[in-house]
């Protein structure tokens, strides 16, 4: 766990400074300088680009993650991976431009009625995904390499940098809508480029044909396990993307710009998470490899363990303080409050169970997922044309996240009886059951001395201070200093320690 733990610090650290950037854009200037419908516009064109990018990687994601560890040999040059992944990229992006411009009229009918003018910017989805696309790439290649920090550096601090910049060049008047858009939607080229240039730097990347030298006997293993995770990944991205594309037909622009900016205040919950699974996609592909089940038990173990406190932690600081957190936001977005609740509840599951999706997918038995994959996508597809339109975006909040926890569980417990892994230990439950004494506390505090009652911004932020005061006191505390999670206090210590050896003089 120590290369996990170093790594996943300083990503997770990178990530923390990127999220308060990102909610410095998207829960200050975005709604300062944007109307609901222009949020909606940006957040479905940038939702269809990360469509339009898993189309075009057409697998490589997946296959990097599990068949690299194969294929690492500096003196031949990794076999010339990363190249044929490159070339598989640019048939990708070219057979999908042609799809996007064959079904230009379809898809747009589907938008036409109730958000109009995503029509009008639909080609704009094609510049972004292919930026996306690349990133993933490289960001990919990085992962197997144990490179975790830049790409996460590039796309969670340089990319939101230049968002800020391009809102205050339109907030200040510099730059119209349109100019914004569109250079939002290119700046995804930066962090692609960068990692392109390192990764030439470094030697990863060449672009001779007679690098690639891909055994024979991987060829078609190769090509089996990407045409597959390719099916798959394209059902959990479908699934990312399906909310907003459809509250964007039935409701309109207006109500996704809402739904998105709750999407995006979940994301503070997944940061742990996100950083956990960079770091520890390529030791469990190594782990598979040496058929070493004792450290994969014990990585699943410990991961789940973090992410658990982490994303508690995260609840109780966001839903505790979401009446003050939502005193600062425009009027319009208090009808997301039920949304943000149903989204937290989904992803704070995900995060519980760990890297059931890693084991899965890199596992013998990664065929199964697709079947768990596509429950997921048709659960909350029907879910949503019945939820929608009764209780708007609320209901589709629901029904992601109704499906995704009754889908993590299923999903864990299929591994537990196929490879006897699971992410649980007794201890923690105490976890949760000091989570829910806090919540109820702070909760029924809240609704004792506050509810009903109006105050200044000034005043809301005060309390806001206090809540998170009063979290860190009541349930983090008790966790580290009673240890009532081995691997979480561990963690915690590890982050106190480090934070001090950097502040020391």
């Amino acid at each position: 766990m120590g290369i996990v733990q170093k790594d996943a610090l300083r990503t997770t650290i990178i990530s923390y400074l990127g999220l308060i950037l990102g909610y410095f854009n998207k829960a200050f200037l975005f709604l300062l300088f944007l109307s609901a419908e222009e949020v909606g516009l940006v957040n479905l064109i940038i939702t269809v680009g990360l469509l339009f990018a898993q189309l075009a990687n057409m697998g490589t994601v997946y296959a990097t993650w599990r068949f690299f560890p194969f294929f690492r040999n500096s003196e031949r040059k990794n076999y010339g991976f990363l190249l044929l992944n490159t070339l598989v990229v640019c048939f990708g992006i070219l057979f999908f431009s042609v799809l996007f411009f064959t079904f230009q009229s379809k898809i747009g009918s589907y938008f036409s009625l109730k958000s109009p003018l995503f029509v009008s910017y639909y080609f704009w989805v094609i510049p972004l995904g292919i930026g996306t696309v690349f990133l993933m790439l490289f960001e990919n290649h990085m992962r197997g390499l144990q490179k975790n920090i830049l790409p996460v550096f590039l796309q969670d601090i340089v990319l939101r940098l230049v968002v800020t910049l391009l809102l205050l060049g339109f907030g200040l008047g510099y730059l119209n809508f349109e100019q914004f858009l569109i250079l939002h939607l290119f700046a995804y080229f930066i962090p692609a480029i960068t990692l392109c240039f390192y990764l030439v730097k470094i030697g990863e990347l060449h672009f001779s044909l007679k690098s690639i030298t891909v055994p024979k006997r991987f060829r078609k293993i190769l090509l089996s396990f990407s045409s597959f995770s390719y099916l798959n990944t394209l059902a959990a991205l479908f699934v990312i993307s399906m909310d907003a594309m459809m509250i964007a037909s039935i409701l309109g622009l207006k109500q996704t710009g809402v739904y998105t900016t709750m999407v995006y205040i979940t994301s503070a919950i997944q940061v742990p998470y996100r950083s956990m699974i960079r770091v520890s996609s390529p030791i469990i592909a190594r782990l598979w490899k040496e058929k070493n089940m004792n450290d994969m038990q014990s990585l699943y173990e410990k991961s789940s363990s973090v992410g658990l406190l982490i994303g508690l932690l995260s609840f109780l600081a966001v839903w505790t303080t979401r009446t003050e957190l939502f005193s600062f936001l425009r009027a319009e977005y208090s009808e997301g409050i039920y949304a943000l609740l149903f989204l937290m509840i989904g992803r704070m599951v995900d995060m519980y169970c760990g890297l059931n999706g890693t084991i899965f997918a890199t596992s013998r038995k990664y065929m199964f997922d697709l079947a768990f994959t596509i429950f997921l996508c048709a659960g909350i597809f029907v879910m949503n044309l019945y939820l929608i339109p009764i209780y708007g975006i609320a209901g589709a909040a629901f029904s992601t996240g109704f499906i995704y926890v009754f889908y993590n569980f299923a999903r864990s417990y299929y591994i537990y009886r196929v490879y006897g892994l699971h992410p649980f230990k007794w201890t923690q439950f105490r976890l949760i059951a000091l989570f829910v004494v806090v919540l109820v506390l702070i909760e029924g505090a809240s609704h004792i001395f506050i509810h009903g009652q109006h105050f200044t911004t000034l005043q809301n932020l005060i309390i806001l201070l206090i809540k998170w005061f009063l979290i860190l006191m009541l349930f983090l505390l008790p966790v580290v200093t009673l240890n009532l999670e081995s691997e979480s206090s561990r963690y915690f210590k590890i982050v106190m320690s480090r934070i001090r050896t950097r502040v020391r003089p």
